[in-house]
């Protein structure tokens, strides 16, 4: 009875909320209206709350079936959920560690450190005399998610029967996003992302991600290394040289993910990559994790060669190759012909007048125009490029993209592979 009640709020809301910007767009038509509807969309799921909100941020990702326009809006949504007390806080711990809390932690501060909508993060020292970073769920959280989730896998149903969305796929996309989201809450499923990324980027010089300490690890809670002194402004705060450091170590961490293991994080937007004034680059929050088939780490590696040395045409291909279908009414041969135009273009930019954000604008433009669809498991490693660009280019603003690819490029398809 509860789920069905939050579905009619959901509805109801979304009435209220969206019917006067629908009226605006037919009033002022589409060039005035549409922004005005865009921010209501993203002011609609943060009032229907946390599962809506990562929902949109993952939707935001979807630049190939939605307007950039629309993106740019569910990109940036942030929820203002508030910390828990430090009372609240006391008794979710004892609910996790029960009577041992005490003994494992002698040391803890109730006090959240950092906070989010599914989880908060607190400082304690173990038995051993070790500073431990705990992220604890949020109680409750997860049925709230699982029921939202639910409510929105309908609404994907009726929506997929509308004309105006024939041959979208609606509910993959939807589907996807729910597994993405739903993800997030799988805690043992993040400890074991952070120890498989700490393992892969050991490879890569001056990465820090924080050791996870499986003994002191539950189910509702990742214990790991506490991470000292992590402040955003450090970068802004250092050397031009160590600056430019900082980009090249971000961007090859980033690019080893991609092309050498084929498994990625997805989220590093400034909350969750800092820098150390010892010259390092941390690494954290691997929730929003995905692990590419051996096939798609291939297409996904060769598609970045091709784009560095400008070979458009094959780019073309291994976009339609790695594609999940094409609309009933697509243009192939139209797509391969500008999808290669794109490439060559955008190869013969300086490295300070390229922009990623800009290419997948374009090439994901060209997909929904011509009406191929991009896999969703492809979307989000490119989704990881697109996070941290602005945080690279203002490190470096003339850092090259496509020349730093290369030398981990050919690590990743003529290379050893551990």
């Amino acid at each position: 009875m509860r789920e069905v009640l939050r579905a009619v709020r959901v509805m109801v809301t979304t009435v209220v909320m969206l019917a006067p910007a629908g009226i605006r767009v037919a009033v002022q038509g589409r060039e005035r209206g549409l922004p005005h509807l865009y921010r209501q969309i993203g002011r609609l799921l943060v009032a229907l709350g946390p599962a809506f909100v990562k929902a949109g941020q993952v939707l935001g990702t979807r630049r190939d079936i939605l307007t950039p326009a629309l993106c740019a809006e569910l990109e940036v949504l942030q929820d203002s959920v508030p910390p828990l007390d430090s009372a609240r806080s006391r008794e979710v711990l004892r609910d996790i560690y029960g009577p041992r809390l005490t003994e494992l932690f002698p040391v803890i501060d109730y006090e959240p450190i950092a906070g989010g909508s599914v989880a908060c993060v607190y400082r304690a020292t173990d038995a051993d005399g070790r500073e431990v970073a705990l992220k604890v769920l949020r109680p409750e959280i997860s049925s709230i998610l699982a029921a939202d989730l639910r409510i929105m896998r309908w609404g994907a149903g009726l929506a997929a029967r509308l004309p105006v969305l024939r041959g979208v796929p609606v509910t993959d996309v939807v589907d996807a996003m729910c597994a993405a989201v739903l993800a997030q809450l799988d805690f043992p499923r993040e400890a074991a992302n952070l120890t498989r990324l700490r393992r892969d980027l050991s490879a890569v010089p001056r990465i820090w991600v924080p050791q996870v300490y499986p003994e002191l690890t539950r189910p509702d809670c990742v214990a790991m290394e506490f991470i000292p002194n992590l402040d955003l402004r450090t970068a802004q705060r250092c050397p031009v040289a160590l600056r430019r450091r900082f980009a090249q170590s971000a961007l090859t961490a980033i690019y080893h993910m991609l092309f050498v293991d084929g498994f990625v994080h997805c989220d590093l937007h400034p909350g969750n990559l800092y820098f150390t004034r010892g010259g390092e680059v941390v690494v954290l929050d691997a929730g929003f994790s995905v692990q590419l088939t051996e096939r798609l780490r291939v297409l996904f590696a060769e598609f970045f060669l091709n784009m560095a040395v400008g070979r458009g045409d094959r780019c073309a291909e291994i976009v339609v190759d790695s594609s999940t279908g094409q609309r009933p009414d697509a243009d192939l041969p139209g797509f391969l012909t500008r999808m290669a135009e794109l490439v060559v273009r955008v190869h013969g930019l300086p490295a300070r007048e390229f922009s990623l954000i800009g290419f997948a604008t374009e090439m994901f433009d060209l997909q929904r125009r011509h009406g191929v669809h991009a896999a969703p498991e492809l979307i989000f490693p490119l989704l990881s490029l697109l996070v941290i660009e602005g945080t690279i280019r203002d490190l470096d603003p003339d850092v090259d993209f496509q020349e730093t690819a290369k030398p981990v490029l050919n690590r990743g398809l003529f290379g050893t592979r551990r």
